[in-house]
């Protein structure tokens, strides 16, 4: 009889690797056994108690660049209970999805709007054409990481709201999604070469 004996693995040690994130001020740390196996992987930040109540999400891509590993953020959404929290009787809300060019990618936007009363239909159509054209003029100069350092900061949000208050108060107005689609082309090509 032949005794066939399990050869034993050896087994990297686990230890936490940081991970580079320039919009937030979190210190991050992923638990694995190499830099490689965080390449490509997608986490998720909650900046609720940064942002003093406002609860916002993050997802953001690890990429592994010169043996370090930096967070790109692809994905910034509002928590679905946050909004149900603002949402009051005897209010209307306007929401609106488009795609939109920014330097170096195309990205998807969703704004968010609360009146203070309810108002008609012509009021809240002219809430949703402006805020479109306030965010197209806002995005179309700005890089993708400008835009979500302005969505976390409420920059852009503010600068809405001041616009748009002059057609009818706004009791909330925040970006509900902001999504990278895709990275054009140029940009691409440019970040390859720095690498």
């Amino acid at each position: 009889m032949v005794e066939v004996r399990k050869q034993k693995t050896a087994s990297k040690k686990k230890s936490f690797y940081e991970v580079e994130a320039p919009l937030t001020a979190q210190k991050i740390h992923l638990y694995g056994s190499s830099l490689e196996e965080f390449d490509g992987r997608i986490i998720t930040l909650d900046l609720t108690r940064s942002l003093r109540g406002r609860s916002l999400e993050l997802k953001m891509r690890v990429n592994l660049v010169n043996g370090k590993l930096k967070a790109t953020p692809i994905i910034a959404v509002l928590v679905g209970s946050y909004i149900r929290r603002m949402m009051r009787r005897g209010i209307d809300y306007v929401e609106d999805s488009f795609e939109i060019d920014c330097r170096d990618s195309v990205s998807k936007i969703k704004p968010f709007l609360i009146t203070r009363n309810r108002v008609s239909r012509a009021v809240r159509n002219a809430l949703r054409i402006n805020a479109k054209k306030y965010i197209e003029g806002h995005v179309k100069i700005r890089t993708a990481k400008e835009i979500f350092s302005d969505i976390i900061t409420g920059k852009l949000q503010k600068g809405m709201s001041a616009r748009l208050k002059k057609i009818y108060p706004l009791a909330l107005c925040e970006i509900r999604m902001f999504e990278i689609r895709r990275v054009k082309e140029e940009k691409r090509e440019e970040e390859e070469k720095n690498e």
